[in-house]
Order: C-alpha cells, then structure tokens, then sequence
C-alpha cells in the first residue's frame, strides 16, 4: 500500500511539475514592450538608488515603482501594444514615453537637484 501511495505522489508531484513549467513557458513567450532608463544627476552621472515611478498617462497612481541600480540603470516590462507611460523620479521632470508594440524604448531621466 505505501509504494501505492508514493507513487501516487510522485505522479501528482510530476503532473505539478509539467503545468509549472507549461505556464512559465506561456508566460515567457508572450510579447511584451520595455522601457529602459537610466537616471543621472546634476552633474550628468549616473545616481544609484533612485526611486522611479511609472504609470500610464490615463492615470493618476504609479503602477510600477523602481530603484535605479549601481549604473543608475532601471527597466520595466510592460504589456505590448499602444499606450502613453509617465515616468517619474524625486528632483526630476517627468518623462513621457509612447510605446506602440512588443518594443523597447530607452530613456534618460535628469535630475534637477
């Protein structure tokens, strides 16, 4: 009865197994559109640990919220297809982005202060 049961298990745990990697695969294969950036200061070096929002123009609430890396650098995935981007950043203008499709659109963010 026991090899029954571990057998049982290792099924369910295969059949888990197969679904997780199906769905990730889905997943990663889906198009998508980037907004890469990076974020300098005033003295037009790249600034590390810049908290950087990104929302869709339409709306009033980031949907996204960032922290530029040691190169400044930051990058968001976002659902293709057409659509305006707000990004924005403490001591810094807001950037606009338009995103047509699965594309990559890079951008530079200056702060003022």
């Amino acid at each position: 009865m026991t090899t029954r049961k571990n057998s049982l298990f290792l099924f369910a745990l295969l059949l888990l197994l197969l679904t997780a990697t199906h769905a990730a695969d889905s997943d990663a294969k889906k198009p998508y559109a980037l907004i890469f950036g990076t974020v300098y200061g005033p003295d037009d070096r790249p600034v590390y640990g810049v908290k950087v929002k990104i929302r869709r123009a339409d709306q009033k609430k980031a949907k996204w919220e960032l922290v530029s890396d040691h190169s400044g650098e930051f990058a968001q995935r976002l659902p293709a297809g057409a659509a305006d981007y707000v990004i924005s950043a403490d001591g810094a203008p807001e950037v606009k982005v338009h995103i047509e499709n699965d594309e990559r659109q890079d951008v530079s963010v200056h702060l003022t202060r």
